[in-house]
């Protein structure tokens, strides 16, 4: 959702539009999961709910890239797919994220969404 900013005449972009739609979705064969990253973390794992996304902890600094291949990493091995299934849709420089993971089935959603957090 766009905006007008009073008086410049730009948009800016609304940041409660990133908060819409639930944090995760199926949708043919492929999830798409809202995450909010924590990069240099003690541990890699999930931490439970940032919002309207899962938060993530990452012990990858984000340095040259290194946090989005761990959680790329991180998100294969827990949905049981390879790592060229997981895809970084948006936010590459931003700790909130949107994964895409091709060839899950809802059998296999299940325990990953249960995972994640309530």
């Amino acid at each position: 959702m766009k905006t007008t900013t009073k008086g410049s005449g730009l948009a800016r972009s609304d940041p409660r539009a990133a908060d819409l739609g639930p944090p995760a979705r199926l949708e043919h064969g492929r999830l798409v999961l809202k995450v909010h990253v924590k990069p240099g973390a003690r541990q890699t794992g999930w931490a439970g709910r940032h919002g309207n996304a899962f938060r993530l902890r990452i012990s990858a600094r984000a340095v040259d890239g290194e946090a989005n291949a761990a959680c790329i990493a991180f998100l294969a091995a827990a949905a049981g797919v390879p790592r060229a299934a997981v895809v970084l849709v948006h936010g590459v420089r931003s700790r909130d994220k949107l994964f895409r993971i091709e060839g899950v089935s809802p059998q296999r959603a299940r325990p990953l969404l249960e995972a994640c957090g309530p």
